[in-house]
Formats: C-alpha cells, structure tokens, sequence
C-alpha cells in the first residue's frame, strides 16, 4: 500500500475513534447527570431505568437506516452531519425542567449512538481483509467514552452543576466534528463507487437481512454490547445504593468495568483475526456465564439449627470481589463485540452497512430495553442482584442458540460437500 494511502487509512482510524469516542460519552451521559435528576424530581426505580434508557433506544432504531444511508452514501458525511445535528438538543437538554422534557431531548440526542454502524462501514472500508478485526476492535475502543463521561461528568458536576455538563459536551462534539472534516477523506469503497456512478439499489442492500444468520449474530451483539452499554449505565446506581458509595466513587469505580471493557475490544479484534472470531465468542460465553452466576446470588443470611443451638451465617459479595467479577464480564464483552464484527464481516464483507446496522440495532435495543428491565425487576422482587440473574438467562440463551446454529451449518456444510464429491465421482465415471 503506497505511504500516502496508508497515512489516509490511519487517518481516518484515529479521527473516528476519537470522535466515536465523544459520541459514546455523549450517549452514556444521561447515566451519570440523570441521578442527580431522579434526586430532584423524586423518580422511581423504573422511571429512572427508563430515564438513562431512553437515547439507547433511538440510538438503536436509528442504527439500521444509518447502516443502509451509508451504504448508499458514504460514512464519512453521514458522520458529518448526525453528530452536528445532535450537539443541538445536548446543549438544550441543559434548559430541560420537567420529566417529559428530559426524554424528549434525550431521544434526540441518543441518535448520537448510531455513529458506530456508520464508522463501522467507514473504518471497514479502508483496512485491509486480514485486519478487519484488529481495525473494527481499535474504533470499538471508542466505547471509552464512556469511561470519560463516568471520570469527567462527576468532576463538571461538583464544580458547576449537573447542568454544564450537556452544555461542554456539545461544545467538544462540534469541535471534533471539524477535526474530523479537516483531516479524513471519503472512503475508497464510495469514491470507487462514485466515479462508477453505481449505486446500490434498496433491495441489493436488504437483501442480506432475509437470512437468519444475521439476526442470530445480533442476538450475540443483544447480549455483548447491549449488556455492556446497559451495565455502564446501571453500575453508578448500583454502586450508590446497594453498597452505599457516594456519586463520585460509584463513577470512578465502574471504570473498572467500563475502560477494560472497551479495551479488550483492540486484543479481542486481533484474536478473532488470528484464533477465529467464532471461537472467540464460544469463550466468552463461558467466562460470563462463570462470573454471573456468582453475581446473581444475593445477600442471604443461613441459619443452621444444631444440637447445642442454632448458627446463623451472613453471605454477602464485598465491594472487591464485586468488582473484579463485574471486571471480568466487562473484558469479556469487549472480546465478543470485537469478535461478532469480525464474524459479520466474514460473511458480508461488501455489506457491513446494511448488517453491520442490524446487528447494532440489536445491540443497541439491548442497551435500551436492560436498563429497563433492571429497574423492573429490582421494583418487582426486591433484589438488586436480580439484574444479574437477568443477564444469566439471557446468556444460556445465546449459547442455546449458538449450539444449534453451530450443528445446522455443520450439517448443511458436509450436505454440500456430499453432493459435490457424488456430483464429481458422477463426471469421473462417465
């Protein structure tokens, strides 16, 4: 590749990253300055869930139309433009007084989540085959801002108030936004395209969504990124009210879920390149199924009756093993996003628009409807551990789902190659 293309191709890497980066941290910030509003307007554990859901929820309906507007367009200008129109409700969500008011702007400013189907297709167009994953793993870091806002936001929050926050945010998304204008060029994929005036018709572009195989990637997306998203949303308030940790703490300490997380999405691309994304995904799934069902379990108190009298035992999680669990269920969803991409682009590469927006319109509902759910849950038992148990089933149903899809293309693989070699052994003996 001559040097000039490779500084291009760098280029647009390192600036969608960063501004994917702002964009993940604008998503996630209603997590952090929304407790500060359920304080203020008295909010329930399900309004609240529904409250930091909310941009999720547009985010993933828009990942789908902006996958296939990428395809047709080009990312780099849909980028352009979806971030620039968002800052607008960001910094009105600063002005926001009643409840309704707050979902309203943060449905506007969750479209801000559909800039990682539209850098998918942008960062896929210009790395080379044998790097898809590592490349899609480095943009996926991007998920680091949400780290950013769970370490910055508290900070803008003591110092100026809650209200700031939206406001400085939209102010450092439009100034990424020129950066970005300014130093990346149209993918090679859409100027190809462009100087051959073929465009892709809709139906050449929804085609691939017949196939079930799509949507049963997006299943493993619902679980790896949609679980992640939605425990970075959850974890300040779990941290607040079931260990009792004050706002500051809770955030920094689930940066010990979120930044190695979003990490682990560089080594997991690498490996799904070089191991193979599918074993990659069947490992994971273990370490989390591990690590949940140990979280799942709540505070208990045994009391065994003896002879002599009867013996009463507390079992509850400390705060550390808490967090070195949570830890490890955040590396490995980090792993298995990385690794879904990568399985998604083995099979379609000429169309990571159109499936990549599916599968993230999955991963991203998951986002939206967890969070929800959580504080459902935790309202109808009574047990804030209930959220893991939640995840927990969710996981035995992905791998469920993996097993059989795994043996019925095994299957249709040695019924292909049965008919081929019978086909051959046919022309020989003739």
């Amino acid at each position: 590749m001559p040097a000039q293309e490779t500084q291009k191709q760098i280029s647009a890497l390192i600036m969608s990253t960063l501004l994917f980066a702002a964009c993940f941290a604008t998503w996630t910030l209603i997590s952090v300055i929304g407790l500060q509003i359920k304080q203020d307007l008295l909010l329930s554990e399900t309004e609240f869930g529904l409250l930091i859901a909310t941009p999720i929820l547009s985010g993933a309906l828009a990942c789908l139309p902006m996958g296939i507007l990428a395809e047709r367009f080009g990312g780099r200008r849909l980028m352009l433009g979806v971030v620039l129109l968002v800052s607008i409700p960001l910094y009105g969500f600063a002005y926001a007084q009643y409840y309704w008011q707050y979902l309203t702007l943060g449905l506007c400013i969750g479209f801000v989540g559909s800039t990682f189907v539209i850098g998918i297709h942008y960062v896929s167009s210009w790395a080379s085959r044998d790097n898809q994953g590592l490349a899609m793993g480095v943009f996926g870091a991007g998920n680091l801002g949400a780290a950013l806002t769970n370490l910055v936001a508290p900070l803008i929050i003591i110092a100026y108030g809650w209200r700031m926050a939206p406001i400085a945010y939209a102010f450092v998304l439009v100034l990424l936004v020129l950066f970005f204008w300014l130093l990346t060029q149209d993918d090679p994929v859409h100027q190809r395209r462009s100087e051959q005036k073929k465009l892709l018709s809709l139906s050449e572009i929804l085609t691939p969504l017949l196939e079930l195989r799509v949507w049963r990637f997006g299943l493993y997306y619902f679980f790896m990124f949609g679980g992640y998203v939605a425990l970075t949303l959850w974890l300040p308030d779990y941290y607040v009210h079931h260990y009792g940790l004050d706002l500051k703490s809770a955030s920094f300490i689930t940066l010990l879920f979120t930044v190695p997380g979003a990490l682990a999405r560089i080594l997991g691309g690498w490996c799904a390149d070089h191991l193979g994304a599918r074993q990659v995904n069947w490992s994971v799934f273990w370490v989390c199924l591990f690590c949940l069902f140990f979280l799942s379990y709540p505070p208990t108190t045994m009391t065994i009756h003896g002879f002599e009298g009867d013996f009463t035992f507390a079992l509850e999680m400390p705060v550390w093993l808490f967090t070195a669990l949570i830890m490890v269920v955040g590396i490995a969803m980090g792993f298995g996003s990385a690794s879904v991409y990568r399985v998604v682009y083995d099979y379609y590469p000429d169309r990571m628009g159109t499936v990549g927006g599916a599968v993230g319109l999955l991963g991203a509902i998951g986002g939206f409807v967890l969070p929800i759910m959580f504080g459902l849950v935790t309202d109808l038992f009574g047990i804030r551990s209930s959220c893991f148990m939640l995840l927990y089933g969710l996981l035995a149903l992905c791998m469920t789902v993996m097993y059989y899809g795994i043996n019925r293309q095994e299957s249709q693989n040695r019924l292909q190659e049965a008919i081929r070699n019978n086909f051959l052994q046919e022309k020989l003996d003739s």
